[in-house]
């Protein structure tokens, strides 16, 4: 961007960070530049560029090194595009000088030089070098579009769009809102953004501080998350340790002290352990390469900050790379049997993948003097994908159609251009009520630095931040037909919509078939997804007098069972007592019904009352001495009997309900419906059955009604003992 790229002709207080070009590790550091590869001269460059173009036969020596990068990745690649956008840009910004008095073009330059090394293919390598070209100079998009194609176009469309929200404007809601938009359709627009925005951060050194602190607080808020999502670990990493330079100085300058010092001491533990790594892995006659990973400066600040002192293993981390995937596991294998082996640590990212693409087995292995050293296990092009993300896929409309759906997971797509992430973002912004609920929810959103897979029970799975809910687990698997659902079930435990999930949990959502149903306004205070607390809001704006999940009220409600039922009990089963005279109550709290086994115990006034003997009645009756009195069942099949139903909430159950048992040819004597309970809503029925053998059959009949997950006899607690 022109308005904002400077170089620093002074020292400026942003300090280099270990540069681009060395592989990064998923939250790790910066290795060493390829080889081959020495520290571009962009001042070089810069004069070179002045000098004009090269004849057309052969390529400019300004690009040279463009093209060396370019070819290390894509050996067959045709330059000849980059040859012609070089001419279009070199002649386009001739003239224009940056604020330190450079070449203009030594920006576009540097910026395809990044993308270059990670391994961007050649069209976004072509729109990078003109990305600036319609912004700021005469050239329009469509001679861009006749000259390189429609997809060059829209590419260097995209990243103008961009640029024109930039800086003060991307902390504005609507602004910040298109903006998403014009990327969300091709990633390559964004990756463009974030390494045109790399290098002006590295040449931030002139600019007042209050205006560098201003680009670095949007860089950190905005930019570095999403690089995280898009899995480029690269650009991540060195954008971070540059906005740690100017927001926290003092913290940087302490953190630089650390890793200063640690250079200076006798001995390297990490080195050390490296080699013993080496040795184990030559014996086992696995091929691997070994290589040490010094960890960038947040990450040694973050580490020091959480795990106190550091000791010499904790400045980096030991890279493993192999070629196969089940070579990962060799590996491991064999470090935790030769080695000791620090179980905690271990994390197998290849089986379930983060969600911006990174694969690697995590593990950490520890030495007789305390040291411990963690230990990242890939195989070469997981190491790509690591440090470049959707960079490292190349040309995302050269993959045929069917290895893109062999590569489709769980409904995200696999299309690198608009990833999963990216899909949903753009589906719930749709959504957003306003502007401002769409940054909010946005920025939370960017905020969650950690991830939990949950597996679903057909064996897919879903990405989740962590402390989602099974609120965010429903509408991350079924959008807006979300509202129907009626519970879970985690681990094959049923739970609430409001339970929390873990990593690795397994959850079935219970869903319901009425369309009718409808979200709880409850539900909003378990949500924690953009995508389900922005379905819910919008269910919630669009029916201003919402229904409660809540049952109706019952057309006639009646006392819930105690122990001691009425005495008399019109058409109950006739129970025969070993009493002579006594009259006989059956029990309410368990209500025997024929052909349960069932005893009695006397209480006041000659009554007995009888009870099946599971009942926790029959225990209490013993503990104080009542004595059993014996009881069989009589001729008469017609009985009563009180039923419990546990439902989730939703409209018409309790008519439902209703309706299936009028279909079992039974009569409901008193109905009582508890207020519900997290999603959770409690029947009680006294019904009237013509024969106690239509017992179970009226039982599977109210079970299969959509939302009651359980029917059972009545089994409350006994009263006082009279």
């Amino acid at each position: 961007m022109s308005a904002e790229a400077t170089n620093p002709a002074t020292p400026g207080p942003v300090m280099p960070s270990p540069k681009l070009s060395a592989p990064v590790e998923q939250g790790g550091a910066p290795a060493h530049r390829r080889k081959g590869l020495p520290r571009i001269d962009l001042r070089r460059l810069g004069r070179a560029a002045l000098l004009g173009p090269a004849a057309r036969d052969r390529l400019p020596d300004a690009i040279g090194h463009v093209a060396e990068a370019h070819r290390a990745h894509h050996p067959s690649a045709d330059l000849e595009p980059l040859r012609r956008a070089w001419v279009l840009a070199e002649s386009s910004h001739r003239g224009q000088m940056r604020k330190s008095g450079e070449p203009y073009i030594t920006h576009p330059l540097a910026v395809t030089l990044i993308l270059a090394e990670l391994g961007a293919e050649t069209t976004t390598l072509t729109a990078s070098l003109l990305h600036d070209t319609v912004e700021d100079t005469e050239v329009t998009l469509g001679q861009v579009r006749d000259e390189f194609g429609e997809e060059v176009r829209y590419l260097v469309d995209g990243v103008t769009k961009l640029e024109k929200v930039d800086y003060g404007a991307a902390a504005e809601p609507e602004t910040f809102r298109k903006m998403l938009v014009a990327t969300g359709n091709d990633v390559r627009v964004m990756s463009i953004k974030l390494a045109d925005r790399l290098h002006n951060m590295r040449t931030l050194g002139v600019m007042r501080p209050e205006k560098q602190a201003r680009i670095a607080k949007v860089t950190r808020d905005v930019l570095i998350p999403l690089a995280e999502r898009l899995g480029v670990q690269a650009l991540k990493t060195e954008l971070e340790d540059l906005v740690f330079a100017i927001l926290r100085p003092e913290e940087y300058e302490h953190t630089r002290g650390l890793i200063d010092d640690n250079a200076a001491r006798d001995g390297d533990p990490l080195a050390e352990i490296a080699e013993e790594v080496r040795g184990v892995l030559r014996e086992s006659g696995l091929q691997a390469e070994v290589v040490i990973r010094p960890r960038h400066f947040v990450s040694v600040h973050r580490r020091s900050r959480k795990r106190g002192p550091m000791r010499g293993a904790d400045f980096g981390r030991i890279l493993v790379l192999v070629n196969e995937d089940a070579d990962c596991y060799g590996v491991l294998g064999e470090l935790h049997t030769c080695l000791t082996p620090v179980v905690s640590e271990f994390k197998d990212f290849i089986a379930v993948p983060k969600f911006n693409l990174y694969q690697s087995l995590h593990t950490a292995v520890a030495r007789g003097d305390g040291e411990i050293a963690e230990v990242l296990i890939r195989t070469h092009q997981m190491h790509k994908v690591a440090e470049a993300g959707v960079i490292a896929l190349g040309n995302p409309y050269a993959a045929p159609a069917e290895e893109q759906a062999e590569g489709s997971v769980d409904g995200e797509r696999a299309d690198p251009t608009r990833p999963g992430w990216l899909s949903r973002l753009l589906d719930w912004q749709a959504g957003a009520a306003d502007p401002d609920t769409f940054w909010s929810t946005l920025r939370e959103d960017l905020a969650q630095d950690r991830e939990i897979t949950v597996f679903r029970a057909d064996g897919g799975s879903l990405g989740l931040p962590e402390g989602a809910s099974c609120v965010d687990a429903a509408y991350a698997q079924y959008g807006d037909d979300a509202h129907a659902c009626m519970g879970a079930r985690v681990n094959g435990r049923l739970a609430t919509l409001s339970t929390v999930l873990r990593d690795g949990d397994t959850v079935q959502l219970l869903m319901g078939q009425d369309p009718a149903s409808e979200p709880s306004r409850e539900w909003l205070e378990h949500a924690h997804t953009p995508a389900a607390r922005i379905a819910i809001q919008r269910w919630l704006a669009a029916h201003p007098s919402p229904r409660d999940a809540e049952p109706p009220e019952a057309p006639a409600a009646a006392p819930r069972p105690t122990a001691e039922g009425p005495s008399v009990r019109p058409g109950a089963a006739n129970a025969v007592v070993d009493q002579s005279g006594a009259s006989v109550r059956l029990a309410g709290c368990c209500t025997p019904v024929p052909p349960d086994d069932v005893t009695g115990f006397s209480v006041r006034g000659g009554v007995v009352t009888v009870h099946r003997v599971e009942c926790a009645a029959v225990d209490t009756m013993k503990s104080v001495g009542r004595a059993e009195v014996g009881v069989s069942w009589g001729d008469t099949t017609e009985c009563r009997v009180t039923l419990v139903a546990e439902s989730f909430g939703r409209p018409h159950l309790l008519a439902d309900l209703t309706e299936a048992i009028a279909l079992e040819g039974v009569a409901i004597v008193s109905a009582t419906v508890e207020p519900p309970s997290q999603q959770r809503v409690r029947h009680t029925y006294t019904l009237q059955l013509p024969d106690a053998a239509h017992l179970p059959g009226l039982m599977r009949a109210m079970r299969n009604v959509a939302g009651v997950y359980d029917v059972s006899r009545a089994r409350h607690q006994a009263a006082a003992a009279q």
